[in-house]
C-alpha cells in the first residue's frame, strides 16, 4: 500500500479485514493529513459505516444540510442546494482532515499494520509473479499487489494499462482552519460568497477534532496559484480588507488567521486514468482520478474505491479478474463525476463573465423546480448512478438531531 491518506488507510483496513497481510508506505517522515476540512458525503459515510467508523465521524463532525452561495455585491442567493429531496435525514458531515485521518489511522494501528515512513516510492520492479516497490532507500517486497494511493502526483501512474492526460487547473485556493463563529453563519451549511467567478470565499463547519474540543471551521479563498506571490507581497492586511469588503462577517476568521503562514495553498489538476489498474498494481483516489473540489467528492470517491476494490477481490477467482472487476465497478461513476466537476468548475472559478451570469440566472431559477432540486441533491451527495448499490453497500444510518 503506497500512500497513507484516507483512500490508502481505508483500503488497508478492508484488505486486512479480508485476511490479507498489508504493508503501508508513506513518503512523509510522519504519516499525517494535509489541508483543512472536507465534506463526507452520504457515499463516503456509507463506506465509513461499513468500516464501523461512521458513528465517530458523525459525533465529531458538523452536520451539513445545505450548500448556500450568495452574490457578494447584491446579497442575492444564487445557489441553495439541500439534501432534503433525498430524504429528511440525509446529510453530509463537515470534518477536519486530521479527524478523518485519526479515525482511519487508529484501527490500522490496532491491527498491527506498521507504516514505513520517509519512503518516497519512485517506481516498481517485477518478476514473473511478484512486484516490488523502489525508492531512493532501496527495494521493498516482494508483494502480490501494489495499491497506489499516492495522489495526483504519483510517479506510478504510467504503470496503468491506459492512462489519461493531466490538465493543471487555472484556479486553486488557500485554506485555513479557524474557530467557529456563529454570527452570520449557519452551523449546518457550507456557505460561499461569489464575485462573478473570479472571487469565491467559503466557510465550512468542521465540528470538533476531539470530544469537548473547540468547534472549528474551514475558511477558503479561491485564486490562481501563480498570483499567490503577488498576494503575499500586498500583505495580509490589504488582502484581509478585500475579503472583508466582499464578506464583512468573515472578519473574525481573518483575525484568527493573522498571517499568510496560517493558510495552505492548494493547486488542482484534472486527470482520469482510463483503466486504473495494471500488472499487479491498482490505483485508488486521486492517483486514479483527480479534479477540482467543486463537488466535494475527492475523499468520498477514494473511500468508494477502497470498498469497490475489496468487493472485487472477494468476487473474483484470480488477481487479473479482480482488478478488471474493480475497474468495471468504478468506471461510470468516476467518469460521470469527473465530467461534472470539469464542466462545472468554470462556473465558479474562472475569469469569464457569461458563465457566472448563467449560474446566477438560469441555473438559479431552474433549481427552484422539484426534479432539478432532486438531481442537484443527488449530484452533490455523490449518489448519481447509485455507486453504493454497485458495491453492495447500504446508506449509512443518519441522525435527525444536531
Amino acid at each position: 500500500m503506497a500512500g497513507a491518506g484516507p483512500g490508502g488507510l481505508a483500503t488497508a483496513l478492508y484488505l486486512s479485514r479480508a485476511g490479507h497481510r498489508v504493508h503501508l508506505f508513506e513518503r512523509f517522515t510522519r504519516a499525517r493529513p494535509i489541508g483543512s476540512g472536507l465534506m463526507l458525503q452520504p457515499t463516503g459515510l456509507a463506506v465509513l459505516a461499513d468500516l464501523g467508523l461512521a458513528g465517530r465521524a458523525t459525533a465529531l463532525g458538523a452536520r451539513i444540510d445545505r450548500l448556500v452561495g450568495t452574490d457578494a455585491r447584491s446579497g442575492r442567493a444564487v445557489l441553495d442546494v439541500g439534501y432534503w429531496p433525498l430524504g429528511t435525514h440525509v446529510h453530509a458531515i463537515g470534518i477536519h482532515r486530521a479527524t478523518l485521518f485519526k479515525l482511519l489511522h487508529e484501527p490500522v494501528s490496532e491491527r498491527g499494520m506498521a507504516i514505513r515512513t520517509a519512503y518516497p516510492v519512485a517506481s516498481v520492479e517485477r518478476d514473473t509473479d511478484r512486484i516490488w516497490l523502489r525508492s531512493p532507500h532501496g527495494l521493498e517486497g516482494p508483494f502480490d499487489l501494489v495499491v497506489d494511493a499516492m495522489g495526483a502526483g504519483s510517479p506510478l501512474r504510467a504503470e496503468a494499462r491506459r492512462g489519461g492526460p493531466t490538465r493543471p487547473l487555472g484556479f486553486g485556493a488557500v485554506w485555513g482552519t479557524v474557530p467557529w463563529v456563529d454570527d452570520g453563519f449557519s452551523r449546518h451549511a457550507l456557505t460561499q460568497r461569489y464575485v462573478k467567478a473570479k472571487v469565491m470565499i467559503g466557510v465550512l463547519p468542521l465540528g470538533r477534532r476531539t470530544r469537548g474540543g473547540v468547534e472549528e471551521a474551514a475558511f477558503f479563498w479561491s485564486l490562481k496559484p501563480d498570483e499567490y506571490a503577488a498576494l503575499e507581497q500586498r500583505g495580509f492586511e490589504a488582502w484581509s480588507a478585500e475579503v472583508r469588503r466582499h464578506w464583512p462577517a468573515t472578519a473574525p476568521h481573518l483575525a484568527a488567521l493573522g498571517t499568510f503562514e496560517a493558510l495552505t495553498l492548494a493547486r488542482y489538476a484534472h486527470q482520469t486514468l482510463a483503466h486504473p489498474a495494471g500488472d499487479r498494481i491498482v490505483f485508488v483516489g486521486d492517483s486514479a482520478h483527480a479534479t477540482s473540489p467543486q463537488l466535494g467528492q475527492g475523499a468520498n470517491m477514494a473511500l468508494l474505491d477502497a470498498a469497490a476494490l475489496s468487493v472485487a477481490l472477494e468476487r473474483a477467482d484470480d488477481l487479473p479478474a479482480a482488478l478488471g472487476e474493480y475497474v468495471r465497478l468504478r468506471r461510470w461513476h468516476v467518469r460521470l463525476y469527473q465530467l461534472l466537476s470539469l464542466t462545472l468548475t468554470p462556473f465558479y472559478q474562472s475569469n469569464g463573465h457569461l458563465l457566472p451570469l448563467l449560474r446566477d440566472g438560469l441555473v438559479a431559477a431552474a433549481a427552484q423546480w422539484g426534479p432539478v432540486q432532486r438531481l442537484l441533491a443527488g449530484m452533490v451527495a455523490g449518489q448519481l448512478l447509485r455507486p453504493l448499490e454497485a458495491i453492495g453497500l447500504e446508506p449509512a444510518p443518519t441522525r435527525s438531531g444536531t
